[in-house]
């Protein structure tokens, strides 16, 4: 079974998350050892993957459902004009 591919949104959350905890963990514990840049690295990493997983899944779409078309071509039949009664003409009062 194949693995399935993240979603935009996942990957727009999980990078947006990334980038602003590892930012603001930096500022914040004022490091400037390797050891300590790696620890806010990997803790910012988690951070994003964890939110990233915990974003909702989109539901598949339904599939068509296909339909047969009918064997003979339906047709509508319309009144002919000469059948119809005879309309009244409309008659307008002028404006005095």
């Amino acid at each position: 079974m194949a693995m399935p591919r993240p979603t935009v949104a996942q990957l727009a959350y999980g990078s947006c998350t990334v980038v602003f905890s590892t930012f603001t963990l930096l500022l914040l514990s004022q490091t400037s050892s390797g050891v300590g840049i790696a620890l806010v690295v990997v803790a910012a990493l988690t951070l994003g993957l964890l939110v990233a997983m915990t974003v909702p899944q989109s539901k598949p779409l339904p599939a068509p459902v296909l339909r047969s078309l009918p064997q003979a071509p339906v047709r509508a039949t319309l009144p002919s004009p000469a059948t119809l009664p005879a309309r009244e003409a409309v008659r307008e009062r002028a404006v005095s």
